[in-house]
């Protein structure tokens, strides 16, 4: 399917999408924030429920903390604080009456759940500790709002949080994270770069941070995922301590990792075309529509089949819908095309006496005769091809927008004209890091986490042996 629009006009039709395809209602009369409607609830929970199974596998547990945070606990961690106090949205007031004490509505939950884990470690033998929680944040944020991608209520903020008695099982937990985190994106088709972010871009309170981004269709890059490691920073100022095996005290090492709905935005980007989503089946709300195509003329009566078509779909356990409304075929096949539902099947009086279906698949618009016996797996197999299908052209498509350059002008050249990523050499000094991201107009992302190769040559702003090379974009 054309994508033309889809690239040359990607924040209008993302605008237009989220509204159309029924995933949020954006006229919520307070800025930033949005109500989720059925269909992308649905898409949501469907990839949500990805993650949680990963999560749960390796031995996480999941827990519910709450929304309030007294300042005194929040104001702990200097850092942190530091780097959240912009953000942060104060309840001063319950009723008539001004607080002793003020609440943070949690921007993050480091100050809320650390507390509670200097209560529930005691010895070596409570550790490790990995538990996780979909919350609502908020963030008081500043810059232009955008549904699911730069919002002030943040309603799918899966964090994870976990204790560990040693730093090399700190350190393996965050490659435990960047594997689970790769296992779900690569699961909703989602390609993506994973940088060691620089100095100044490290979450407040860590040791260093590791994020995953991918790209819009305009060539920015959206942050959809964050793994941290804290160290021991957190542990010593909340007093998180364990007993080891000979009887002395220890501080615990840590980490934390987060998604949010920016998941949800990246599916839509990654395989949204002209025509508006087109939805991986693992997570699609529905997997097939049914669309019956009736003639008045005809003697064939096509209902029993119709019905008994949906019924053997969903014994297989497809997610199938039959769409019966009293509407023109055409204008069914626009609805649900906008709603990116993978496989559409048609049945009219024709295919009934010729014992077949028509199936239809979204990310193509292929359509194939194909015979009713059977029609279980073929629609399986169509799905798993269609899965298979959206995720290579993905993947395609970003790795063509990561492009080397060796000079200030040659990147700027190269963001200007196709965005994307640039890959660029560095001394390692933050100034110059820094001063790179601004003469390009964009940020630096940070090293790349893995398959780091050797550098050999000057960096582009001090002309200093490199020491090694960073992802540069413009970003959300």
């Amino acid at each position: 399917m054309k994508r033309e629009q889809w690239s040359k006009n990607f924040s209008e039709w993302f605008n237009d999408i989220v509204g159309t395809a029924d995933i949020m209602e954006t006229r919520y009369p307070v800025k930033g924030l949005y109500v989720w409607l059925p269909y992308g609830l649905k898409l949501r929970n469907s990839a949500l429920s990805i993650l949680m199974g990963l999560l749960e596998r390796s031995g996480h547990q999941e827990v519910l903390f709450p929304l309030l945070i007294p300042e005194t606990l929040f104001k702990k961690e200097a850092d942190h604080i530091r780097g959240f106090e912009g953000q942060v949205y104060w309840v001063t007031h319950g009723g008539h009456d001004k607080l002793d004490v003020r609440l943070a509505l949690r921007p993050t939950s480091e100050t809320s759940i650390y507390p509670m884990f200097s209560l529930w470690i005691r010895a070596h033998t409570d550790l490790p500790l990995k538990v996780f929680q979909v919350v609502n944040i908020f963030r008081y944020e500043t810059k232009m709002t955008k549904p699911l991608i730069r919002l002030r209520e943040v309603t799918t903020f899966k964090e994870a949080h976990t204790a560990h008695a040693t730093a090399d099982e700190a350190e393996a937990q965050v490659q435990e994270a960047v594997k689970m985190y790769k296992e779900f994106f690569d699961e909703l088709g989602i390609p993506y770069t994973i940088s060691k972010r620089p100095p100044w871009d490290t979450f407040a309170g860590a040791d260093y941070s590791v994020a995953f981004d991918t790209l819009a269709p305009d060539g920015k890059t959206l942050q959809i995922g964050t793994v941290h490691n804290l160290g021991q920073n957190f542990a010593k100022v909340y007093n998180l301590k364990y007993e080891n095996k000979v009887g002395g005290h220890e501080h615990v090492y840590q980490t934390c990792y987060g998604i949010s709905e920016r998941a949800i935005a990246a599916i839509m980007m990654a395989h949204g075309d002209d025509s508006g989503l087109c939805l991986p089946p693992k997570v699609a709300p529905i997997q097939i529509v049914i669309v019956p195509i009736p003639y008045k003329e005809s003697d064939v009566s096509i209902d029993e089949i119709v019905k008994s078509v949906k019924n053997e779909l969903e014994a297989a356990c497809v997610k199938v819908h039959l769409d019966d409304r009293d509407i023109r075929p055409g204008s069914k096949y626009y609805y649900w095309e906008r709603r990116g539902v993978p496989l559409r099947v048609e049945i009219g009086p024709e295919d009934v006496k010729k014992k077949q279906v028509m199936i239809v698949r979204r990310d193509t618009g292929k359509k194939q005769a194909v015979p009713m016996k059977g029609l279980a797996k073929t629609v399986e197999k169509a799905l798993d091809e269609i899965e298979k299908d959206l995720r290579e052209r993905a993947w395609k498509s970003f790795r063509e927008s990561i492009k080397d350059a060796g000079s200030i002008e040659e990147a700027k050249g190269l963001l200007e004209k196709h965005g994307g990523i640039v890959r660029m050499l560095w001394c390692g000094v933050a100034t110059c890091g820094e001063k790179m991201g601004d003469d390009l107009g964009g940020s630096v992302l940070g090293e790349e986490f893995e398959d780091a190769k050797p550098v050999l040559g000057k960096c582009p702003v001090c002309s200093k042996n490199a020491k090694t090379s960073v992802l540069v974009a413009k970003t959300y």
